[in-house]
């Protein structure tokens, strides 16, 4: 018995000391994603002036990144498995910082779309690469708040990009440089320097993380071989990624996904154009103005987080924030700017909770042979949504001379998904690292031990 404590304890403390050591850097990462993947938000009145790109030709540059991201998703997916998620999540973060830096020399449309396609093409394979990385890492029972705290950075780097672009894009004229060429430059350059460090801070296996000691890389190793072993027969073959898109809840599952990016990235794109309805706003006004909304989602999450830990099926939280996000879309479509950004707000506090409540679904009871691709075709084809809604309101604001049909619509697909959600299959894993999420005494007993 008292063997089976010291595992737990162990099992415990190596968790722990994931989540300070690694998810950290995990999250680094992803605010280095999210900055170079919307930058163009906030460069958009900028480009038209200086390249001449329109809202339409704009929302089509912004939404073919996704093209490229669902094309070469299952490509990158399957050269992440060859290589390993350490390696390629560095080839990945340098070769989308490099494109990103590359895109303060635009002069044109059809160089714009080339270079938006390009940073699709670098970037596909990110997320399922670091969910996969969890699965070898994290037990079952923390998997799901590991995958919640990373995807709330999107959150924090969302609030934060605002203001980094209000300053940079205010740096005009600079060494004889655009503000938006040091937009892109600067953050360009900065992913590509924290991907060579990466390189250096991650470990590929259990084994070789030195912060670990033996007890706990023997308790952690146990515990995910566990979990492996635990899966059907069925579910360790070989995986076909095509077959598996004739899955209905894989599927239903992109259906779904498909709302939540339609919302995610109709704001990310194109709430600057829409804060800057505000009488007297700036580039910075507008920056500072724009992160509102996702440092409120960020509490959201947060409390999301908190409540999805103690519920027993994640599907009624989960229509409840699509059904936020639906309400506040719609509330915003038909207030003032002012009062616009506040529904926004609200709104964002729906769709960005959905997204880490979605992602525990497809999770639970997956073998991480099958995890990971299955995360990509529901990343690569969920993320579509990402190239629908720039492009679709570029074309509403350039026929209509408003976005406002554009919100009617994000709010209707919101509803919808939420409607879907009662159709979706939920499993619950039931290991010795789920029970150990439960136990309310395991991290005052490491705390003691340590």
């Amino acid at each position: 018995m008292k063997s089976v404590d010291n595992a737990v304890l162990d099992l415990a403390s190596a968790s722990r000391k994931f989540f300070k050591r690694v998810l950290p850097v995990m999250l680094v990462m992803l605010v280095c994603n999210q900055l170079n993947r919307s930058n163009i938000g906030y460069a958009q009145d900028h480009l038209q002036a200086d390249v001449g790109i329109g809202a339409a030709a704009y929302g089509f540059g912004a939404g073919l990144f996704f093209i490229a991201y669902a094309i070469f998703e299952l490509p990158s997916n399957v050269m992440m498995e060859k290589y390993g998620a350490k390696v390629w999540l560095t080839r990945i973060m340098v070769s989308w910082g490099a494109v990103s830096f590359l895109m303060a020399f635009v002069q044109n449309e059809t160089m714009f779309y080339i270079l938006r396609f390009l940073l699709g093409a670098a970037e596909a394979g990110f997320f399922p690469a670091v969910i996969f990385y969890f699965a070898r890492w994290v037990p079952a029972g923390q998997r799901g708040k590991a995958t919640a705290v990373f995807i709330a950075g999107s959150s924090v780097a969302a609030a934060i990009s605002g203001p980094i672009a209000g300053m940079l894009l205010n740096l005009n004229g600079a060494l004889g440089m655009r503000g938006w060429q040091w937009l892109f430059g600067f953050e360009g350059i900065v992913s590509m320097l924290v991907g060579i460090v990466v390189f250096f801070l991650l470990d590929a296996k259990i084994q070789d993380a030195k912060w670990l000691s033996a007890a706990e890389k023997e308790a952690l190793s146990q515990a995910i071989s566990a979990e492996d072993a635990g899966h059907t027969r069925a579910d360790t073959g070989k995986v076909n990624r095509w077959k598996m898109l004739l899955n209905p809840q894989i599927l239903l599952l992109c259906g779904i996904y498909f709302a939540i990016q339609l919302s995610i990235y109709a704001n990310t794109f194109w709430l600057p154009s829409i804060v800057k309805r505000i009488p007297g706003t700036t580039d910075l006004s507008a920056g500072f103005l724009s992160s509102i909304p996702w440092v409120c989602a960020v509490f959201a999450m947060y409390f999301a987080a908190k409540w999805q830990d103690k519920a027993k099926s994640k599907k009624p939280l989960l229509v409840a924030a699509l059904l936020v996000a639906a309400a506040g879309t719609y509330a915003a479509a038909v207030a003032s700017p002012v009062l616009a950004l506040v529904f926004l707000a609200i709104a964002a506090m729906g769709f960005k909770s959905a997204s880490p409540l979605f992602w525990t679904i497809p999770q639970s009871g997956l073998h991480p042979m099958v995890l990971a691709p299955a995360i990509a075709i529901i990343n690569s084809l969920g993320n579509l949504g990402g190239f629908v809604a720039p492009f679709g309101f570029g074309i509403i604001k350039e026929q209509t001379g408003s976005v406002v049909p554009g919100l009617f619509a994000l709010a209707a697909a919101s509803a919808v998904a939420a409607g879907l959600v009662y159709f979706l299959k939920e499993h619950r894993t039931s290991s010795t690292a789920d029970a150990l999420s439960q136990e309310p005494d395991v991290e005052a007993a490491v705390a003691t031990r340590a």
